[in-house]
């Protein structure tokens, strides 16, 4: 069981067992969700196929023949991708085509991309889910093996911030959630939820160097001030060991609007930039930045101090900031004075300096 009295941060949110933790609003309207039926994996090779045959017309029958099925079941298969909002031309009578590459984040699309990462072998597609991180987080339970990815085109109960939820429009966003099992004590996990912000951040350099992110601690990526990615860290522990740890990340990708009730905090990269985004290339590019931060983490005795440094460096809200800290039903205001050694908040107050362990941070 966990120790009552290690360091919390309400974004590592750490359980005994999965048996003892009684489930959230979301998680008790989806029971249906704990055991979620993945994408067809045929309609991923289908797509491949016409892929690689871009140029042509595929048949029915060489299509049937690729994935070890009939021809009728091709046509059923191919009207379940125009139902995700793939456009494939044709009929089981002249064949089948594509007309535009899908930004789906199927395996075989982005398998390719994610090559020699931890987390190329267990990719899982989902058409609909409740919430990736409690799938994530039950796998992990029945030993998942690292690396373990869970993708959806849409979420019906994404979870944020405590009981907050994510908004997850199909085929819009990223919503991913990761296994990882690191050789770490728990008190020693935050590290990981600041060093998935930097990979966010990293990735999204790398798709478009104009975007202005910023890194607000612990657990979420501003454009302008408002919300576009959102990180959950969950982690089963002992006192002195991790079992596990799922981190989900939520980006808001090509949305158009939002919600009246998160519109004034919530952006998309589409509406910070005017274009809209290949989800797939920037979904690959995090999987990748990703995978390295989270190596050197683990391999690199170094890796803690250097994740600390970063998130200062891209962050605005580290250092000099003017903050309201809400926390255990109390709050008080001060201006952020840098990270301690394991990555906890400082705040200047009129007590002096006070490390903030867990709560809500808000600009004055």
């Amino acid at each position: 069981m966990v120790s009552s009295s290690l360091p919390h941060n309400l974004r590592i949110k750490k359980n005994g067992t999965i048996r003892g933790r009684r489930p959230s609003r979301a998680e008790a309207a989806a029971p249906r969700d704990r055991k979620p039926q993945p994408t067809d994996l045929r309609l991923g090779r289908i797509v491949r196929l016409l892929m690689e045959h871009a140029t042509v017309v595929v048949s029915g029958t060489k299509i049937a023949e690729e994935i070890s099925s009939t021809r009728s079941e091709v046509w059923r298969l191919i009207q379940q991708l125009r139902g995700l909002g793939v456009d494939v031309a044709g009929h089981p009578a002249t064949g089948y085509q594509l007309r535009a590459v899908p930004d789906l984040l199927l395996p075989e699309i982005l398998r390719p991309l994610i090559r020699g990462t931890i987390f190329e072998a267990h990719l899982h597609h989902f058409y609909k889910i409740g919430s990736t991180n409690t799938a994530a987080m039950a796998a992990a339970s029945e030993l998942a093996p690292e690396g373990t990815v869970f993708l959806a085109e849409e979420q019906t109960a994404g979870r944020g911030r405590g009981a907050h939820s994510w908004h997850s429009t199909r085929s819009r966003g990223i919503y991913c959630s990761v296994v990882l099992r690191p050789a770490l004590p728990p008190s020693e996990v935050l590290p990981l939820s600041l060093a998935a912000g930097l990979a966010v951040h990293a990735a999204l350099l790398q798709v478009d160097p104009s975007v202005n992110a910023d890194l607000k601690w612990p657990n979420d990526l501003l454009i302008e001030g408002k919300k576009f990615c959102g990180i959950l860290a969950e982690m089963n522990a002992e006192a002195t060991r991790v079992r596990h740890v799922v981190v989900g990340i939520g980006i808001n990708v090509n949305q158009t609007s939002f919600p009246e009730e998160v519109a004034a905090q919530a952006i998309s990269l589409r509406l910070a930039t005017g274009s809209e985004r290949s989800r797939v290339e920037l979904a690959a590019a995090l999987l990748k930045s990703l995978d390295r931060e989270y190596r050197d983490l683990i391999e690199n005795p170094e890796a803690r101090q250097s994740i600390l440094q970063r998130f200062e460096e891209r962050s605005s809200w580290v250092r000099g900031k003017q903050v309201r800290i809400e926390e255990n039903g109390s709050s008080f205001e001060g201006t952020t004075d840098g990270l301690d050694e394991r990555g906890f908040l400082r705040v200047r107050s009129a007590l002096g300096v006070q490390t903030v362990l867990s709560g809500t941070v808000r600009a004055q």
